[in-house]
């Protein structure tokens, strides 16, 4: 069975710049001896915290909300994660094609899904050929898995083309701002999970 990835970033990781507490019973059943593959997850949580905004300077204290809890779970970064269960897939000889973006869906002659290309490489800005130019490859498959997050291109296509949407709830998003804090080391708490809810109404 020969399986390959197309990842488009530089590298496995590199386009997920997230921290999240990961619950590692999933990992547990996929990877059992990832602590002796040193998996990157160095920091388990030590305390969950919650507390409710009343303004957009007080926050009051909360009894814990079921099923928030993250007893057993640990804090990571997500671009560490996924690097390194890039390798262990690597060490079961899955192809990792990094900077190789889809971006075409081939079909066959009766209209099923067959692969993908991969986007040709080395314009130059004015849509000219660099001595580095590359041409895409195809990826011919048996199964094609699109992984591309939401509003993916090649995904796209494939709901419009199946009709995947009809029936379907409207698809909602939601729009996060993170901010990377850097504090004095003495006021930093590993494994603290803190979990605040509510909206400041000044």
């Amino acid at each position: 069975l020969s399986i390959c990835v197309v990842e488009k970033g530089y590298e496995v990781g590199s386009h997920i710049l997230a921290g999240t507490v990961l619950e590692p019973r999933s990992l547990e059943e996929l990877i059992p001896d990832w602590r002796e593959l040193e998996a990157p997850l160095d920091t388990p949580v030590t305390s969950d915290v919650f507390k409710l905004m009343v303004n957009s300077e007080k926050a009051l204290p909360t009894p814990p909300v079921p099923g928030l809890g993250n007893h057993g779970n640990y804090v990571i970064s997500l671009s560490q994660f996924t690097r390194w269960l890039g390798e262990q897939a690597e060490e079961m000889d899955i192809d990792i094609f990094p900077q190789s973006p889809a971006s075409e869906v081939l079909y066959d002659d009766k209209g099923a899904v067959v692969g993908i290309a991969t986007a040709d490489a080395g314009y130059t800005k004015d849509g000219g050929l660099k001595d580095t130019f590359a041409r895409g490859m195809e990826l011919r498959a048996k199964q094609t898995i699109f992984a591309e997050g939401c509003r993916g291109s090649c995904s796209e296509e494939i709901m419009e083309r199946y009709n995947l949407r009809e029936g379907k709830d409207e698809q909602t998003y939601a729009l996060i701002i993170k901010e990377v804090w850097e504090i004095p080391e003495e006021n930093c708490k590993p494994g603290h999970v803190q979990h605040t809810f509510g909206w400041p109404l000044d």
